[in-house]
């Protein structure tokens, strides 16, 4: 070993002894290293040897130096597992596993040794053997399945190729058919391996279809699955936990600049055959997986990060087939090579998506005690069966959820003039900085870039491709279950959709530029009119909405002998309307004055009142569209004899009967015709309760936050240079290279990928949101202005709607006005008096001041 610690961080600082031969085994003791400093040294070569490809890049030869071999004795036991989990601090909840990797990270750390390594065409690429257990049988010597590649990235993605960069597929002159993006924040292990094993799963099926053209036990040559992570700080700790595992991240590797400039993005590729569960469980499978991890070093949204796969790594690549997926969704075993096979099949798809429906845990669980989870899954579930198979017959799909969809690499180039579907699509990255010029409607309309790339792929100039739906390929993913969090991801959404469709409405023309046919052209000419119904009435939803509660209600209460609360008392009816209609008023102010400018997670408890008591006027709607029908129909059998006639003769039953078809009638008819049914059992009813919300707040919050065009991520795009930097030197031979600080011992990656495999044992406690200083203080600043406000104007508006409502005046009709022969309201009595009253203090003081001043006092 390079030196030796005087204190053993996994023994609290007791000292060791230090015998002369490694010894392995469960000793319960830290394993004793090579002493010979100097012999370490005599055994490095400055000059890296070359690559089994292209002479590619620098080797790290101090792992090979300490016993990196076939013949490799066994991992040393981790010395902290004999007593594992150790005892909790008083201090509260301590994370065991999170503990010992500390430990052992703090080790290698210190241990790292200051290193000369070549450059690869300019660059800083280095190769680090990974830990033993992973390697495959008989594979020791493959280099990428025995070796972690990393690669500094200093430039901007769209440089990455004019760089001289390059990535292990390219230089071993694989084809690529499959390129699959997983992006991630900060997603913790569950979600990530989540999506990450079901990925491998899909990629195991390739393999196993022999008597495929394409595919076979070779296949996964031709798949490469790239994970990009959205800001190093940011990253989830345990998540890259699962990554050491896989053999695809190592620590101590990685620098923040490369001879003075900043790296933008750590790339780190390993050929894997792991497959690891989010309790840290390994195990190997026959079918190795390429797999490339992309650690961004600064936040930069998901617009960013789609640029590093599409612009940096698409042209080394030239994938056929790009496939985009957010970590949290579950794909399920055959749902990829269901949309590859879309691709294969048709030459002229350039985009597809398949079925995304939420995960409702086991037995369905998540639909029993979460109605707004249940009512999202209802929506999926429409959307799947209604919309898309309807946009897939004309060709045009408005949008393919970057959740789960694939793309076909060469639909989404750029023309020779620079312009088309992918410089469309990163022109919002850009539009959202500071200091843009783009207007409100532009940035709004690049929140939905997946919309903007859909209209781009179709009415691409001198092509014409054609977008389809899959329902075959079917992938689960989360969705909201807390009002705050499920309205504001819909206000990103509503924002973006909205704008979006405008802009593809107004260039209509755009489709007849295109290299579409002519019978496709008028087929999508029809879409697009359709699109623009839909358009007016999502832009007209709150006025029809709040319409057809106030003529169902009123149609229902309007006969005082026989309306729809009789069995309250007679003549309940109007009264009921006067309450609900005043109530259903005052519940769209409250909406609106929290929406302008407050935080859903600042206005939770206000937001939760609204959505149930606008459940309960769609509740009081719903009882008197009953109660309506019951009164347009007949109330005996022989009434029935002859519907068609009754059909014909009764126009309340025509439009009853229209109305009931175009609505529930339409969602049982095409659930059952596409045999998924239980959704109408699971998750209606919580979606009729929750449909007015849908309207109303989501809507009306959305349109009072025009103003934001973030993604929630301001303040988080810092870099933080904590991982050491790579000087550029003059070797002895006068070439240059690169100092770098390095581990080296094998003993410390073995024993820190051990430490990742405990960590992921013990489950840390589930954390609460927790909202920064001044978050906390802003948002309570708007909490306490929302409430000033409503409280004024409510005090207002609760005196106008008593006073005015028929209720109080029939009460002053028959008490009052009856009795004293008078038609004056007293309410209005009362004020005269009050103003009588308080003007005559006002006099009397002013009185008292002039006679006080008389007599000098």
């Amino acid at each position: 070993m390079a030196y030796r610690h005087n204190q053993d961080p996994y023994h609290g600082g007791q000292q060791q002894p230090a015998p002369n031969q490694y010894r392995g085994g469960n000793t319960g003791v830290a394993p004793d290293f090579p002493p010979a400093q100097n012999d370490y040294d005599n055994q490095w070569d400055a000059k890296s040897y070359n690559s089994s490809y292209n002479g590619s890049q620098a080797h790290l030869n101090p792992y090979e130096m300490s016993q990196v071999s076939r013949n490799a004795p066994p991992m040393p036991s981790m010395p902290f597992q004999q007593n594992y989990p150790p005892m909790q601090s008083p201090g509260g909840f301590r994370d065991p596993g999170s503990a010992g990797w500390s430990a052992a990270r703090d080790r290698l750390m210190k241990r790292r040794s200051v290193r000369k390594v070549e450059l690869f065409q300019g660059n800083l690429v280095l190769d680090a053997p990974v830990p033993n257990n992973i390697i495959p049988p008989g594979k020791q010597d493959v280099e990428e399945m025995s070796k972690m590649r990393y690669t500094a990235a200093t430039c901007d993605p769209d440089d990455f190729t004019k760089s001289r960069y390059s990535l292990r597929p390219f230089l071993l002159g694989r084809h690529t058919e499959l390129f699959i993006v997983m992006t991630m924040y900060n997603e913790d292990e569950v979600l990530f391996v989540k999506t990450m094993n079901a990925v491998i799963k899909n990629i195991i099926h390739l393999c196993s279809r022999s008597n495929s053209k394409t595919w076979g036990p070779e296949g996964w040559k031709k798949v490469v699955v790239c994970v990009v992570s959205d800001g190093r700080n940011k990253v989830n700790k345990r998540t890259l936990h699962v990554l050491s595992l896989m053999g695809c991240y190592q620590e101590g590797i990685a620098k923040d600049s490369v001879a003075g400039k900043d790296v933008t993005a750590h790339i780190f590729e390993y050929t894997s055959s792991v497959m690891v569960t989010d309790t840290g469980e390994v195990s190997q499978t026959n079918t190795p997986i390429q797999i490339l991890f992309c650690l961004k070093e600064q936040n930069k949204k998901k617009l960013n990060s789609h640029r590093w796969f599409f612009n940096a790594f698409g042209p080394l690549l030239k994938p056929n087939v790009c496939v985009l997926l957010d970590v949290g969704t579950k794909p399920t075993g055959t749902s990829i090579y269901e949309l590859w096979k879309c691709f294969d099949k048709h030459s002229y798809v350039g985009g597809a998506c398949g079925e995304i429906c939420v995960d409702t845990g086991r037995g369905c669980g998540l639909l029993l005690t979460s109605p707004l989870a249940a009512s999202q899954n209802f929506e999926y579930k429409m959307s799947n069966i209604l919309d898309k198979p309807l946009e897939s017959v004309f060709g045009y799909i408005s949008v393919l959820p970057g959740a789960f969809s694939a793309y076909r690499y060469k639909a989404l180039l750029n023309g020779p003039d620079g312009k088309g579907p992918l410089a469309s699509y990163f022109k919002g990255e850009t539009m959202h900085a500071g200091g843009s010029k783009a207007g409100l409607f532009e940035r709004n309309m690049y929140l939905a870039e997946d919309r903007i790339l859909c209209f781009e792929i179709v009415t691409k100039k001198r092509e014409g491709w054609t977008l389809k739906y899959v329902k075959s390929a079917k992938a689960s993913t989360d969705v909201p279950t807390s009002v705050p969090e499920f309205i504001s991801q819909r206000r990103r959404w509503l924002n973006g959709s909205l704008f979006a469709s405008i802009h593809a409405t107004v260039f209509w023309f755009r489709i007849w530029t295109s290299g579409q046919g002519f019978f496709r052209k008028i087929a999508l000419q029809i879409e697009f009119i359709y699109n623009a119904i839909q358009l007016f009435f999502t832009w007209t939803s709150l006025a029809n909405f709040y319409l057809a509660f106030f003529f169902l209600v009123s149609s229902a209460t309007s006969d005082s002998q026989n309306n729809a609360f009789n069995f309250l008392s007679d003549s309940a009816g109007k009264d009921v309307f006067e309450v609900f209609l005043n109530l259903y008023i005052c519940l769209l102010f409250v909406v609106l004055v929290c929406s302008l400018g407050n935080r859903p997670q600042g206005s939770k408890w206000t937001y939760m009142a609204c959505i149930i008591l606008f459940g309960l006027c769609n509740i009081i709607t719903t009882w008197c569209a009953a109660f309506t029908v019951y009164l347009a129909v007949p109330h005996t059998a022989a009434g029935w004899e002859n519907f068609g006639e009754l059909l014909r003769t009764n126009p309340a039953l025509q439009q009853i009967a229209v109305a009931l078809a175009a609505t529930y009638g339409l969602y049982f008819i095409s659930s059952f015709m596409h045999f998924e049914p239980w959704h109408m059992f699971t998750s209606f009813i919580q979606y009729m309760f929750l449909l007015p919300s849908y309207v109303n707040i989501l809507m009306m919050y959305a349109m009072c936050n025009l103003h934001d065009v973030t993604w929630g991520t301001k303040g988080d795009n810092g870099a933080a240079k904590d991982l050491g930097g790579a000087k550029k030197v003059k070797g002895d031979d006068g070439k240059e290279m690169m100092e770098v600080e390095l581990p080296t011992a094998q003993e410390d990656v073995a024993q820190l990928w051990m430490a990742s495999k405990n960590a992921l044992k013990t489950r840390p406690p589930e954390e609460k949101e927790h909202r920064d200083a001044a978050t906390k203080q802003a948002d309570n600043d708007r909490k306490s202005r929302t409430n000033v406000v409503l409280a004024w104007v409510g005090t207002n508006m609760i005196l106008v709607l008593v006073f005015t409502s028929p209720a109080f005046l029939k009460w002053v009709q028959e008490n009052v006005e009856i009795a004293n022969k008078s038609a004056f309201n007293p309410y209005l009595a009362f004020l005269f008096i009050c103003f009588a009253a308080l003007s005559a203090i006002r006099f009397v003081g002013s009185a008292l001041y002039l006679i006080f001043r008389l007599f000098g006092h």
